[in-house]
C-alpha cells in the first residue's frame, strides 16, 4: 500500500464519526468485492425499442421532475 496514500486515508478517518468511517469501509468493501453483479449491456441489447416514444417522454418528464427537488433531510 502507498504509504503517503495510507497516511492521509488515516487522517481522514481520524475526522469522521463512527457513521463516516463505517460508510467509507462498505465502500471500500464494494470495491474490492469480488462478485460481479448485474448483466453485461450486450445480453440487454434485445430489449432496445421495446418502449414506446411516448411512455419514454413520460419517463423522461417524471425523472426531470422528481430530480429537481432537493430534500435535505435525505441521507
Amino acid at each position: 500500500m502507498n504509504p503517503a496514500i495510507e497516511n492521509e486515508l488515516r487522517q481522514q478517518l481520524s475526522r469522521m464519526d463512527a457513521d463516516g468511517q463505517q460508510r467509507v469501509l462498505n465502500f471500500a468493501r464494494a470495491l474490492t468485492a469480488k462478485e460481479v453483479r448485474g448483466l453485461p449491456g450486450k445480453s440487454l441489447i434485445h430489449l432496445s425499442g421495446v418502449i414506446g416514444r411516448s411512455d419514454l417522454t413520460l419517463i423522461e418528464r417524471a425523472i426531470e421532475a422528481g430530480c429537481e427537488q432537493v430534500n435535505p433531510d435525505e441521507r
